[in-house]
């Protein structure tokens, strides 16, 4: 393990276990921890002051904030304390940002896109820009939406299903492309058929990355590396093929692109042209994009700016160099720009990845099922969705009465999948 991981356990460890000492009555959360605890002075050399948000308790319950209105090319301003006062008011932790220069672990299984036929071309995949179109055109959607998945189909379980039935709870006449060569077999059908018999417009669809690429800066980039032409570098490269793939997909077709791991709690149908912000300064300014979520209009000129960037400055030995950063690199240049809005990142990353283990966790004591329930108001009110970022999550179990059990059990189309229970 390394050193940062081994830190980050042990502060996730501590953590936990300070809030199993914390013990009080259900009314102090109104009032704020005992000044006189031994662990809530251990929290505090624990949590910087800046991880405590404020809010009043009829803001919570009403859906307001201290969010501003969304802004392009700057999210709204967090009002952060540094003291605890007035005891009508809530104190629960704030909906987290990621500190600016911290990065995610890499995940550990390294998939190799030769193995997976990332390079040939069937049949089908030839008819891939007409089925496309075939299919967003007879179903009237209110939305178009894709998905990426590259990794092997008994690999897409039931924390990734959980997210398709949150998304068609609150975008019901949406249409969903999964873009997947192993998705779009028997087996990927079986697994979307319960949606598809709900009336819902799912299909997995085998990519042509050839034509997918073709007109685009991207190709002379793919043809290179095709040839071995260009270092693909110690990054997998079906992780960066993942990203180059959403750009095209999103500049030809148009529409939203989300990573699998969301939990989508609002109609996303009102966005156009926006890009999520994962962190902001004390300014409220964006310090780092992301690129799990991108709604743009067809032949965008900001995603064509993303694609030359990917294809100009590609790099495949450093993590997110080709993803978040790329984005994040390509924005800061076109500050000047009017015809995008960059989301603040209550709307789609209200949790850092850091934390997110909080979330999985159901509550034990009177103070945490406040503090989640305070949390799932809050999150029905701002977020659009919440990124479960699933390679620090997937190995943790979504506990029963956790947030996003919670979240997953008011957001599902089929509800008959068992969420795990703890002891």
């Amino acid at each position: 393990m390394s050193t940062k991981a081994f830190q980050l356990s042990q502060i996730l460890f501590a953590r936990r276990w300070i809030h199993k000492s914390w013990k009080h009555d259900e009314t102090s959360l109104d009032r704020g921890p005992p000044k006189q605890s031994w662990a809530f002075s251990l929290l505090v050399a624990l949590v910087t002051p800046s991880e405590l948000y404020l809010f009043h308790k009829d803001d919570l319950e009403n859906g307001s904030s201290y969010y501003d209105q969304l802004q392009t090319h700057q999210t709204a301003q967090l009002k952060i304390i540094t003291s605890v006062g007035d005891g009508g008011r809530y104190l629960v932790p704030r909906l987290d940002v990621t500190t600016s220069e911290e990065q995610l672990i890499q995940p550990e299984n390294k998939l190799n896109p030769e193995v997976m036929g990332l390079f040939e071309t069937s049949g089908l995949e030839r008819r891939f820009d007409s089925r496309v179109r075939e299919f967003f055109g007879r179903n009237q959607c209110k939305v178009q939406i894709f998905m990426t998945w590259i990794s092997p189909v008994d690999s897409f379980g039931e924390r990734e299903f959980f997210g398709l039935e949150s998304l068609f709870h609150t975008n019901p006449r949406s249409c969903l492309i999964i873009l997947s060569r192993t998705m779009d077999s028997e087996k990927g059908r079986k697994i979307l058929e319960p949606l598809i018999n709900n009336g819902l417009c799912v299909e997995a669809m085998g990519f042509d990355l050839w034509g997918l690429l073709k007109n685009t800066p991207a190709e002379s980039w793919f043809n290179d590396i095709k040839n071995g032409n260009k270092d693909a570098g110690e990054i997998p490269l079906a992780q960066n093929l993942s990203n180059l793939i959403r750009l095209a997909a999103v500049y030809k077709f148009g529409g939203a692109y989300l990573d699998t791991d969301f939990i989508i709690l609002k109609d996303i149908s009102g966005l156009r042209n926006s890009i999520g912000a994962q962190s902001v300064d004390v300014n409220g300014k964006w310090t780092r994009l992301n690129n799990a979520v991108l709604i743009f209009d067809k032949n965008h000129p900001l995603v064509y700016k993303f694609m030359d960037e990917f294809a100009s400055t590609f790099d495949g030995n450093k993590w997110g160099h080709n993803g978040p950063y790329l984005v994040s690199r390509v924005v800061a240049r076109n500050t000047g720009d009017s015809n995008f809005t960059i989301l603040p990142p209550v709307a789609f990353y209200p949790v850092a990845w850091t934390r997110v283990v909080g979330f999985f966790t159901r509550p034990n004591d009177p103070v945490s099922e406040k503090w989640v329930e305070a949390k799932i108001r809050q999150l029905n009110a701002l977020a659009y969705g919440v990124h479960l970022w699933n390679s620090q999550s997937n190995r943790l179990k979504i506990e029963d009465g956790s947030i996003i059990g919670r979240l997953i059990s008011n957001h599902c189309v089929i509800c008959r999948r068992q969420i795990s229970k703890s002891s």
